[in-house]
């Protein structure tokens, strides 16, 4: 069974990975799909979100990342994909993926969303904290995989804080 873990991954945490794991453990192969939306200026182009992603899943055999555009169903069916994989954090982040998976089904009968709950120790982790933490000088050692923090060291001490 084949199951997509789709999103923007600007950029990937250690929660992010925490699921990418566990969903290794239910699925045949879980493909790591990068979301290109022209409508944002992420901070690392998608081309380094893969690489970043390859380079911090490459101990999981069953993993594949790519980058796709458009309805994530419609990528779905392209990669013969029965399963959305999706993490939840909080309670909010609920109500908007249940209303997506709503949503998706509507589109393709025959994908099924699985939500995983994020372990308890990245529950309040996203890419938009570790983006300002690293913004501003913090430490991000402990949020995402080590080359990630040294590409956010790296981008921000060359950007500078106005």
């Amino acid at each position: 069974m084949i199951a997509i873990y789709p999103g923007s991954f600007d950029p990937i945490t250690l929660g992010h990975l925490d699921i990418i794991e566990r969903g290794c453990k239910l699925f045949d192969q879980v493909i790591v799909a990068v979301l290109r939306n022209p409508s944002k200026s992420p901070l690392f182009t998608v081309q380094k979100r893969i690489e970043q992603i390859r380079l911090s899943t490459q101990h999981l055999t069953n993993v594949e990342v790519d980058s796709f555009i458009g309805l994530t169903v419609e990528y779905a069916k392209l990669k013969k994909a029965q399963v959305l994989l999706r993490g939840l954090r909080v309670l909010s982040d609920f109500e908007g993926e249940l209303q997506m998976a709503h949503t998706n089904k509507t589109l393709w009968h025959e994908i099924e969303t699985v939500f995983l709950a994020t372990s308890n120790e990245y529950s309040f982790l996203s890419s938009s904290v570790v983006k300002e933490v690293a913004k501003f000088g913090g430490s991000v050692a402990h949020l995402v995989p080590q080359q990630v923090a040294l590409d956010l060291c790296q981008c921000y001490t060359e950007t500078p804080l106005e």
